[in-house]
């Protein structure tokens, strides 16, 4: 089965790659996989404050990943995998992609204006060559109707 990796996070853009994930997945007899980061803490002197730090935004990615599955779920009718890692995003969304053999397309969003980001930089940058799949940057300006007439 076809994956389709989205990473996930609070930007309007994520939502529009996610939508575009969707749309290809429903197309292809695939699925999206929904990966989630959470930054490692800087080193707190009170190893029981960056526990609870790092435990509240462990939970607020977990919220945001399962209200974006959820309206998945009610607009396409696909329930998608969904992953919560802690630690550096690119090489956590590296170790992702290793990890899942049936992986066909990491999809990124960019932003409608401005830097695209830097999960495209790093991705579309001097190694992009070497990704085990194809890189597909939605951009952000996108429409709903754009995004399904494109997928």
């Amino acid at each position: 089965m076809r994956v389709y990796l989205v990473i996930m996070d609070e930007t309007s853009e994520a939502l529009t790659a996610l939508r575009f994930a969707s749309r290809r997945a429903q197309h292809t007899g695939g699925q999206v996989h929904i990966l989630a980061l959470v930054p490692k803490q800087d080193f707190v002197a009170w190893g029981g404050v960056q526990a609870t730090i790092e435990d509240e935004a462990h939970s607020r990615a977990e919220a945001l990943v399962t209200d974006a599955a959820g309206a998945l779920f009610e607009d396409m009718g696909q329930r998608p995998v969904i992953t919560v890692r802690m630690g550096d995003a690119t090489r956590e969304i590296r170790n992702y992609m290793q990890e899942c053999p049936d992986l066909a397309m990491l999809v990124l969003g960019a932003a409608a204006t401005g830097a695209p980001g830097p999960l495209i930089t790093h991705f579309a940058g001097a190694d992009a060559g070497a990704l085990p799949c194809p890189l597909t940057i939605v951009p952000g300006s996108l429409s709903d109707e754009d995004v399904d007439r494109m997928s």
